[in-house]
């Protein structure tokens, strides 16, 4: 197992700029992480930096508090992958989930899969706003909507991952689906033992201090 195989090398801060994205993609490239995860609109200029390097480019929908309407993330979604997106972080309708929408959620989901296709979509439920039930309930609809992930937090709420919901977001999608965490992982020792409990990505902006330390 290579820790660097793990890390979604992550810059989502409204601040970051060209040459912030531009550092991210050589910092992966050198460290040979899975991904970058950025906003939409460096897909292009990250999908460059990233050119026949084997890094994946995840980028982000919805984000961060995924109450836009459902087709402007099907829009922001195509438009990713049209612009060399391989993956799509998305985040879900939590007002929604929380009334009990839970089938607009699901079709949500279902739409924005449809429309990327043989893309990877991972799937943000929020964990930090939502209560036990909730987060199985949004487990359960994104992988009857055909979702590849689920993941913890956009790092932007009240919280970020924790073992607990790990543990319950496993307990849920079992083999049916892989889970990220992000939102707070910033040492080798808790990026381990999210791996221990079953995680096939971590979402970080420590990836490098992560995979230095040993």
């Amino acid at each position: 197992m290579q820790i660097q195989d793990y890390i979604d090398h992550t810059i989502l801060k409204p601040t970051a700029q060209p040459a912030d994205i531009e550092k991210l993609c050589q910092e992966a490239i050198a460290h040979k992480f899975k991904a970058v995860c950025v906003n939409g609109c460096y897909t292009k200029f990250a999908k460059e930096q990233l050119k026949n390097s084997g890094v994946h480019l995840a980028v982000v929908i919805g984000f961060p508090l995924g109450a836009m309407s459902t087709e402007a993330k099907v829009f922001e979604a195509k438009d990713s992958v049209a612009n060399g997106a391989d993956e799509i972080d998305m985040v879900i309708n939590i007002g929604w989930l929380k009334s009990g929408k839970t089938g607009l959620v699901e079709q949500e989901i279902a739409k924005i899969k449809n429309a990327i296709g043989q893309k990877v979509l991972k799937v943000i439920i929020e964990t930090c706003y939502l209560t036990q039930d909730e987060k199985k309930k949004a487990c359960e609809l994104a992988v009857d909507a055909g979702a590849d992930f689920v993941k913890t937090s956009t790092g932007f709420g009240t919280g970020g991952a924790t073992f607990e919901d790990v543990k319950l977001m496993k307990e849920v999608v079992g083999d049916k689906a892989k889970i990220k965490a992000s939102g707070g992982v910033r040492d080798r020792a808790t990026a381990l033992k999210y791996i221990s409990l079953g995680v096939s990505r971590i979402g970080t902006s420590s990836g490098i201090e992560i995979a230095s330390t040993k």
